[in-house]
């Protein structure tokens, strides 16, 4: 005897199809981290592949002239694609600057046939709507080696290097942070792009809000940018962060655009990495946004170059940010 039951409306609702799992997919990769949540990429759907397009419109002039972080993040997004293709069952094949005439067509991501996802991706894929940076105060508690290695493990399968700060190396990162600080506060026009992606608007989808500012740090040492300095209405009391941080550095053997996507590629791994250890992240920009700072974190004379700062320890939960919706990002079919 088989147990009867009346039909739920989940029960009887179709799969989705290949085109809402993709765009599903695509809703997933634009919750990469990005610069100031400048969210600045694009997507169109094809043949078989998705597009992942630069938008340079949403570049900032002041703290990303070159374009680096901008492309970082596009890289970020692309990571987070294939990613969530691979949780929907898809192959993902990853292309990056496919078409020499359209320079910014960063990636082309080719969807394959079925197949399941590893159980190393199913977890990765389980942390994507998770990860949010987190600005607030971490415990003190160590980080075991094994788990350490894992971080640097998944910075290793994107090319890329994660480097431990030690004592010595974690002080002079701190220094050279703050001072990267001061000297962006003083630069002329910072202050302006700071207060276009971090005013309190309405029904805006990018941006940083009120609420994942974090507090301030009560010894002042803790190199996170200050995304309440134009904005005195708020009350943020002071809060004391942990003494000795964890940082880490992300850096790539090499400093052109297709690194730079790598770079992003790598980011985002180690971050869902972290984020399914029940870490916390908070990614670390002044000292790479200054050129004369990120040479004294790089060891050029052998080609490898520092691109991201990585804070990283338990914390309490962090608050999400907020996203363009898919109508904003998607482009027009190409026919």
């Amino acid at each position: 005897m088989t147990d009867r039951h009346t039909p739920s409306p989940d029960d009887i609702r179709p799969p989705p199809s290949e085109r809402e799992a993709i765009e599903n997919c695509i809703r997933s990769a634009t919750t990469a981290p990005s610069l100031h949540n400048s969210q600045p990429w694009l997507f169109r759907i094809g043949a078989g592949v998705i597009d992942v397009y630069a938008d340079r419109r949403r570049r900032l002039e002041v703290l990303d002239p070159t374009g680096r972080e901008l492309l970082i993040s596009v890289g970020a997004a692309v990571s987070t694609l294939a990613l969530a293709l691979r949780g929907a069952g898809y192959r993902a094949d990853v292309g990056a600057f496919p078409d020499d005439g359209q320079p910014d067509l960063v990636a082309r991501v080719t969807v394959g046939h079925r197949a399941p996802p590893s159980p190393a991706e199913e977890a990765l894929v389980a942390a994507i709507p998770h990860r949010h940076t987190n600005r607030y105060p971490f415990t003190s508690c160590a980080i075991p080696a094994e788990t350490l290695e894992q971080l640097i493990d998944a910075a290793r399968q994107e090319t890329a290097v994660l480097t431990v700060a030690n004592p010595v190396s974690r002080n002079s990162i701190i220094g050279l942070s703050q001072a990267a600080d001061r000297r962006q506060r003083a630069t002329g026009g910072y202050r302006a792009e700071l207060a276009r992606w971090t005013t309190h608007r309405v029904l805006h989808h990018d941006g940083i809000p009120p609420s994942a500012i974090g507090p301030w740090d009560a010894m002042e040492i803790m190199p996170i940018r200050d995304f309440g300095l134009l904005q005195p209405h708020l009350t943020r009391a002071p809060e004391t962060f942990e003494i000795h941080p964890t940082l880490m550095v992300l850096a790539t053997t090499g400093d052109d655009p297709l690194e730079w996507v790598r770079a992003g590629q790598a980011l985002q791994r180690v971050l869902l990495t972290a984020t399914h250890l029940n870490l916390a992240t908070t990614p670390i920009s002044q000292p790479v946004e200054v050129p004369t700072v990120r040479r004294q974190l790089s060891d050029t004379a052998n080609g490898i170059w520092a691109q991201m700062i990585l804070r990283i320890g338990y914390g309490r939960p962090a608050a999400t940010t907020p996203r363009r919706p898919l109508s904003d990002v998607l482009l027009p079919s190409l026919t």
